[in-house]
């Protein structure tokens, strides 16, 4: 392996564990968001209320975290695409 693929090498990996890091704490909240405004719409389905399209602070936030945990995958897709080129220079 020649220096440029160990760097590559070494450069894609470490995206992956820093993207891998950003992504996971806002994907776990936002999924526990998309829980609860799930529940809240089958309560209010059960109550026979109709619910209000309106956006709210929850689907703000939810928006918030998609975005941030996207961002994380793709600074983990550029890792990998590093490691993969990495392979390929060598």
């Amino acid at each position: 392996m020649g220096l440029l693929s160990i760097v590559l090498l070494v450069a894609g990996v470490g995206l992956i564990a820093v993207g891998a890091y950003r992504a996971r704490a806002p994907y776990q909240r936002y999924m526990a968001l998309k829980d609860q405004d799930a529940n809240i719409a089958r309560y209010e389905a059960w109550r026979g209320g109709v619910r209000s399209e309106s956006k709210t602070g929850a689907s703000v936030a939810m928006d918030v975290l998609r975005r941030q945990a996207q961002i994380g995958a793709g600074v983990v897709i550029a890792g990998v695409v590093l490691v993969v080129i990495a392979f390929i220079v060598r």
